[in-house]
């Protein structure tokens, strides 16, 4: 794991953090935050950080002001998007081509904001394409809004969204076989966890040398 050095930025909607995995000779930055049930510590947030820096990507996970603030509820989408807003400049600073991203709620952020906050691309973990159980509540439209080359990273068996649900649009999409929201795999799985987490930052590794 590369040396993870952190700050604290002020917001509208209060002060987030930022954590920062850097490459010695970056070329891209990826920023992602955190879903609404859990925070930095997420496995696929963990993987990126730990692979992505060894391939001249440099990795800024990014904490919402309610989670530093030790709150356990998200607020409403449009606070999320005041404190993303609020921490784009800290991310920008160091000249980088910005990769906007999130898990579940935080890819729902990256999405709407990321035209108007001139991302490079977003990428999209756990998107969640709908509540558990209830398709008629599509989000399609954040996702299919981005306006940015956007990649879909989503768990074969993901309730929010199958692969095979989300509709056709110029995004990508990888599949983690057999992953849930948070790409954990059953123990009966023909896959362990390792290799999991390996299709997925393998996918994200392919498509970040992909961005012009």
């Amino acid at each position: 794991m590369t040396q993870s050095q952190s700050e604290t930025v002020e917001t509208d909607a209060g002060t987030a953090r930022v954590t920062w995995h850097r490459a010695k000779k970056a070329r891209l930055l990826l920023a992602v935050s955190h879903g609404a049930g859990g925070g930095i510590e997420a496995r696929d947030l963990r993987a990126l950080a730990a692979e992505l820096p060894a391939h001249g990507v440099t990795v800024a996970l990014v904490e919402q002001p309610w989670r530093v603030a030790g709150k356990k509820l998200a607020p409403p989408p449009k606070t999320l998007d005041v404190g993303w807003r609020g921490i784009w400049p800290t991310l920008a600073a160091p000249g980088l081509p910005v990769v906007a991203g999130g898990r579940s709620a935080g890819a729902r952020v990256a999405c709407r904001t990321a035209a108007e906050l001139g991302a490079h691309a977003v990428l999209a973990l756990s998107f969640p394409l709908h509540p558990p159980g209830r398709p008629e509540k599509s989000r399609a439209g954040e996702l299919l809004g981005a306006g940015v080359p956007t990649l879909v990273v989503q768990g074969g068996n993901d309730p929010f969204g199958k692969p095979e649900e989300f509709p056709a649009g110029s995004y990508e999409l990888v599949e983690v076989a057999y992953g849930d929201h948070g790409f954990a795999v059953p123990k009966r799985a023909p896959i362990d966890q390792d290799q999991a987490l390996k299709a997925l930052t393998d996918g994200v590794l392919k498509w970040t040398s992909s961005l012009g």
